[in-house]
């Protein structure tokens, strides 16, 4: 477990959460920022050490973790961080792409002058954390900007089920955020150029390319094929 990781948990198990939803909370974070690797072993009694906390909160949490397919339980040999499929990977960024071009078409029709200008402020912040490296907060300003623009869309329901993928994206998105550096905020400030300019075909377009671009990335890096 890295210590940026560990030190990004710091003090998040608190109450008045419940502690078994506190602990689960921690680990996913550890699991969708990559501090916790695909594959790796996850040791119940070194977990609780990190955490703060007695065995019993991190079984619990494995055991959700385990039902909602991010941990694997392999009976005696333990619990790993879940490795994606190809398959898997394919599907998840194509749910993404699905939900996220049509956010983008509607935006162009109905973003607020504010989400707007709270989209060029995520492409801003974007760049700077790509400028220092820091990947975590590429992540999370990645993920703030593709959240703004599909609660731009004003359909709600659209908003929901995105929200019920965002984490998966994430996880998915940390292992390229580096490679597609530069690139991906340029990217994003084009769509929001043509946002501002109410153009929704070129938004719905640009959109595309650009989950198609990270789909590819994602294979490329992690997969080692093109496509």
């Amino acid at each position: 477990m890295s210590p940026q990781g560990l030190n990004a948990v710091a003090g998040r198990v608190q109450r008045p959460v419940p502690l078994r939803e506190a602990v689960y909370e921690a680990i996913l974070d550890l699991i969708t920022n990559r501090s916790l690797s695909p594959g790796q072993h996850l040791v119940e009694t070194e977990l609780a050490q990190t955490l703060g906390v007695s065995r019993q909160p991190v079984r619990e949490a494995m055991q959700r973790l385990s039902n909602e397919g991010w941990v694997d339980l392999r009976p005696g040999y333990g619990a790993f961080v879940h490795t994606p499929t190809e398959s898997e990977a394919d599907q998840l960024l194509a749910v993404r792409a699905l939900l996220e071009t049509e956010s983008a078409r509607l935006a162009a029709q109905n973003a607020s002058t504010e989400q707007i200008g709270t989209m060029r402020d995520l492409v801003a912040a974007g760049r700077a954390a790509t400028d220092r490296a820091d990947t975590d907060a590429v992540v999370q300003a990645n993920a703030d900007f593709h959240r703004t623009v599909t609660e731009a869309s004003g359909n709600r329901v659209l908003a929901e089920l995105a929200a019920q993928v965002d984490r998966r994206v994430r996880w998915y998105y940390a292992p390229v955020a580096r490679v597609r550096g530069a690139a991906s905020w340029d990217e994003h400030s084009a769509l929001v150029d043509v946002i501002e300019g109410r153009d929704a075909d070129a938004a719905l377009r640009l959109m595309s390319e650009h989950t198609e671009r990270t789909r590819r990335t994602y294979h490329e890096q992690v997969d080692g094929v093109e496509g």
